[in-house]
Order: C-alpha cells, then structure tokens, then sequence
C-alpha cells in the first residue's frame, strides 16, 4: 500500500477523532461550581425535647418516669404481683426476702437513667459487697457492685457487662454517695433460626465516665456457663435482688426513653 495515502488516512482519522472531541465539549457545559446549599437539607426535622431541669434532677419531657420518688406502682414483682421494695424519702432500697422486681412495661431499644448507692456502712469483700443488677429485656445485666476500695474478677465489676465484658474504668464513688448510669441500648434483631442478624449493643456512662462503649453483648449473662443467644421481643428492665446480706442498695430517679 502506498504509505503516502496511509499517512493521509491517518491524518484524516485523527483530525475526525479531534472534531468529535471538540463537539463533546461544546455540548456539555463546565460543571456548576460547589455551593453550601447543595449538601444541605431541612426534612425531616429531629423531634423538640425539653431536657429536665437541672436543679430538679427531672426527666426530660419525651421519658417514661419509672421511679418519682414516692412508689413503685411502675414495678411488679418476678410473680406479677406488686413490688414490695421499701420507699422512704424519696429512694427505695432492695428488700432480699421480696426477690427481683421488674417494670410493668416492655421495651426494645431506650436510654435509661439510673441512680444507685450503697450505704455508707456497707461490709463485705468482692461480689459479697453491695451486688445488684440491672438486666436490659431481662436479658443481659449491667452489674451494680460496690467496686470502691474493692477487688473482684473485672468481667464482674461494676458496668461490665455480667461475665463477658470489663468495664473501661472504675468510676465508683464512695459508698454513701450516689452513683449515676446512663445506658443506652440497641435491642438485638434475630433471623428466623434465631441466631442474631445484628447483636444487642449498650454503651454505660457511670457518674460522666465511659464504662462500656457501644460494646456488643454476646448473649444471656449467665453466672456459670458462657452466653447463650436466646430469641426474644420486648422485655422489661429488671433490678436483681441478689441475697447478700450487705445488699441494701437504695435507686432513685429512674426514667426511660424510647428510641
């Protein structure tokens, strides 16, 4: 072939390439420049909540008050029938010949507000001090212990989760005073089988330190034995009475919100 007519082939072809290109640019317009309304957007807006009022220590207008300080007419006992714990001025206190109690009303996932002490004159060593628990659907407990000035196995301390996870810090303060939990929670969703398709998660603030954060919990918090994952719904929060005789807990200002 005569390269001559090759080289003015190729020529031609490039030149055609080169109006086509040109005629892409000119039939699309140069990009709109970046403004701040473009990644903004105003729908749906969050739900007003008014916080309660700090001098108060009141719940926050959306929360479901669990304890007011003057009965327990949100709570029933491990049979159905009326919790008995003692209610004196303003707190009650964990009652060991009256077994656990439980809210009347279920829940899936919720924010709940708790405050805990153990008395001043509290006795006794590692789990034998001031132990109760706070268990999430009747679940999965979040240990409450007196861990001032006392040693026991860290995944049985106070705010781990019960058997599986330690807390990230002791935060205890001294028996006598109170003690605060804010626990937020992420009930498990299930597969048919009932294994877990997303495990439940909690995150623990005690007294405004971080104790547990967004952890996953394994299954059940079993005292002997290792996690079991059973299927469930809704359930509710259960206070454990567990029986030593250095127990007397007192709670007081307990609120919850859905979520």
């Amino acid at each position: 072939m005569n390269k001559s007519i090759t080289m003015k082939t190729a020529l031609a072809a490039l030149a055609c390439t080169a109006c086509v290109s040109a005629s892409a640019q000119k039939q699309y317009p140069e990009q709109e420049k970046m403004k701040p309304g473009m990644s903004e957007y105003w729908t749906p807006q969050p739900k007003v909540v008014t916080p309660g009022d700090i001098k108060t220590n009141s719940a926050p207008s959306d929360a479901i008050v669990l304890f007011d300080g003057k009965d327990l007419s949100a709570w029933q006992n491990a049979k159905g029938g009326p919790a008995e714990w003692i209610v004196k001025d303003g707190v009650f206190t964990v009652d060991k010949k009256k077994g656990d109690i439980l809210t009347k009303q279920k829940f899936e996932n919720f924010q709940l507000h708790i405050e805990w002490c153990v008395p001043e004159n509290i006795t006794g060593t590692s789990q034998g001090r001031g132990n109760s628990g706070i268990f999430l659907q009747d679940m999965y407990e979040i240990q409450v212990l007196d861990c001032y000035n006392n040693e026991t196995y860290v995944n049985g301390q106070t705010g781990s989760v019960y058997k599986q996870t330690p807390p990230l810090a002791n935060a205890m303060r001294k028996p006598g005073e109170w003690n605060v939990y804010d626990i937020i929670y992420s009930a498990p969703i299930f597969k048919e089988d009932g294994t877990y398709r997303v495990p439940p998660r909690v995150t623990v603030i005690q007294n405004g330190i971080v104790l547990q954060n967004n952890t996953t919990i394994l299954g059940t918090t079993e005292y002997i034995g290792f996690p079991k994952v059973v299927k469930h719904g809704a359930g509710p929060i259960r206070l454990q009475s567990h029986g030593d005789p250095s127990e007397p807990i007192s709670f007081r200002n307990i609120w919850i919100r859905e979520m």
